[in-house]
Order: C-alpha cells, then structure tokens, then sequence
C-alpha cells in the first residue's frame, strides 16, 4: 500500500461516495450530508478507518452516500450493532445516524444505554418530528395537535425532547443545530467528534414533503436572530438582531427569563454565563421554546468523563484467544448427552 496516498489531504468530495443520492429535493439530509463531508476534512478523518452505523428511516440512507465503511442496521438497533464496532476497534471513528422515530420510538432503550455507557462515538439524531419515510405518521417528537395519517384529529401525546431524553440517560455531551445552518453544524460536529465518549447532536432536519415548515417559527430569516441563541462556553447568553436581549435567571421562580438590555432594564453583567459544565443550566437551555424564549443552539453540555472504552482493561486484547471453541466453553459449561 502507497502511505504517502493515504497521508494525502482530502477534500470533501473524497468523502462522497459514488452513489446518487436519493432523498426528496429540497430535504434537509443534502445539507446535513455537505456538512458531514467537509466537517470529516477539517477534523482529519481518513476513510479508512471512519465508519457510520444508521438504523431505519429516511436519515439511515447516509451510510451509501459517504466513502467510508458503514452498516445501514436494522430498526433502531444502530447503537448496539455501533457499540460492537467500537470496543472490537476502539481506533476506529463511529458515527451513529439516526431519526427521531427510529431512535427514540423502538430504539430509545438502545440509545439511552449507550449515552449513559459513554461509548465513544457520536451520535446524530435528524429530528422532522415526522416519520418520512413511512409516509408521514405522527413520531415521538411530533407536536400536540399534529395531523397525520395516524393522528387524523390531531396528536394528544406529549412530545419528547431530544436533548431532555439525553440528559436524562445521562449523556455528558449534548448539542443541537439546524440543517441549514452549515457553518454552526459544521462547527458543532467538529466539536462533537473531539468529546471523547458519546457525543449526541440533534440536528432540526426540515422534511419538505411531510412536515415542511415546522421549524419556522425560530428558522425563518426574519425571525431567526430573536429566536435563536447561539451558546458560547464563558460568554454571557444574549441574542437578538441588534444583540439586545439576554437571559437571566429569576430568582423567585428559578426560571430562565428573557430581558431586554439598556434603557433602564436589564444590564449585560445582570446575564447568565454559559457554563458547558452545569448540567441543570444545559437542562434549562435545552427546555426552552419560541416564541417565549429562544431556541438554544451549539454545545449545551460538555462535561468530560472518562469513556467505558478507556475505563477497559487495557490488556483484554491479550487475554482474548483465538480458539473460538474454547472460547466458547471457557468458565462454567455443562456437556449434554443424547
């Protein structure tokens, strides 16, 4: 093999496979793809030894469409079958990619162990709050009120947050971005790979044929600076066009509260600091909803902890044996006759 060709730079078209791509025009996975692509560049990912495990959905195609190594797996399943990959190989760089149906409806108990595992890989959950590929059925992230061809009169079922759901299983990185935001996202995946244990990013992924627009209540150009709050480790929490507007927590309620700067009102020293440390600021952040408050964007939580790969005796490799028929009848084993 030619080492100086696989020490060569790469560009985001080397990580492009041959295969067309096949996803509705105009759906968010394209811009989530071109990211991915040119993030892998930036962090110097090399093909061959970069993997991407998805499990069912319209987001589990992206395995064909990287020139890397990849399992599409079965039905929620991708964390586990990842897992595998990653304590077989721990040299190897796993991305898990998945959906809100597939990863939190029959896929939540694997998803909630390996965030709570701290396996070292990231996880990516496209959230439509749709189910796309099934042609547009509520999922558990659908909003209350949600029509579909499984809610005709409209959703009653509380919907899950992503991020909650992650804090929650105790994940120790957790992040959020926008499709169509590709230099944040880039920004943010870049950042999620360099977290060694389980990175989870939720990626808001518009689905245009099944639930175009949901997310334009904080996307919408006009709306999007006082809607949106960019979170930066060590700086104050402000937002808005003219960066006027600021979080602060109030002391009655233990609440986050939205306060307009100067005139008077509130000042910039008045302000939460974000702190990617502090699990209940991160569990604030990622409560919030428009229009009574922004919706929170970047690393939320980033606390680091020691992977169970790296907690692993490092000698296991050495006590593993390649006779697989005694491997399989080592410790206590019983012989049956016939």
């Amino acid at each position: 093999m030619d080492h100086s060709v696989l020490s060569a730079p790469l560009t985001a078209k080397d990580f492009a496979s041959d295969e067309e791509v096949r996803w509705c025009p105009g759906c968010g996975d394209y811009a989530i793809l071109k990211s991915m692509q040119k993030a892998l560049v930036k962090i110097g990912a090399r093909p061959e030894t970069t993997v991407f495990v998805s499990g069912i959905g319209c987001a589990s195609r992206f395995p064909y469409y990287m020139n890397t190594y990849g399992f599409h797996t079965i039905h929620g399943r991708a964390p586990a079958i990842a897992t595998g990959a990653k304590l077989a190989n721990p040299d190897l760089d796993i991305w898990v990619i998945t959906g809100d149906g597939d990863g939190l409806s029959i896929g939540g108990n694997h998803l909630l162990h390996v965030l709570r595992r701290n396996i070292d890989l990231q996880v990516l959950l496209f959230n439509n709050e749709i189910y796309g590929l099934t042609k547009g059925q509520s999922s558990p992230t659908s909003r209350l009120g949600t029509r579909s061809p499984s809610t005709p009169n409209g959703s009653i079922e509380s919907p899950v947050s992503p991020l909650i759901f992650a804090l929650g299983s105790g994940a120790n990185f957790v992040a959020r971005a926008v499709d169509v935001s590709q230099v944040s996202l880039q920004v943010t995946l870049e950042r999620a790979h360099a977290y060694k244990g389980a990175a989870f990013v939720e990626i808001f992924q518009n689905c245009i044929v099944y639930n175009d627009g949901v997310f334009n209540d904080f996307t919408e150009r006009n709306l999007s600076s006082d809607r949106q709050i960019h979170v930066q480790h060590g700086q104050p929490l402000i937002y808005g066009k003219n960066k006027d507007i600021g979080l602060k927590l109030d002391h009655k309620t233990l609440c986050l509260e939205s306060v307009k700067l100067g005139r008077g009102e509130s000042k910039e020293s008045d302000l939460i600091i974000h702190d990617e440390r502090n699990r209940m600021l991160a569990v604030m952040l990622a409560s919030m909803r428009p229009p009574d408050l922004p919706m929170a964007l970047g690393v939320i939580l980033c606390d680091p902890v020691d992977s169970i790969s790296k907690a692993a005796p490092s000698n296991r490799r050495d006590s593993w044996t390649d006779d697989l028929n005694k491997l399989m009848r080592a410790g206590h084993t019983w012989t049956v006759g016939t």
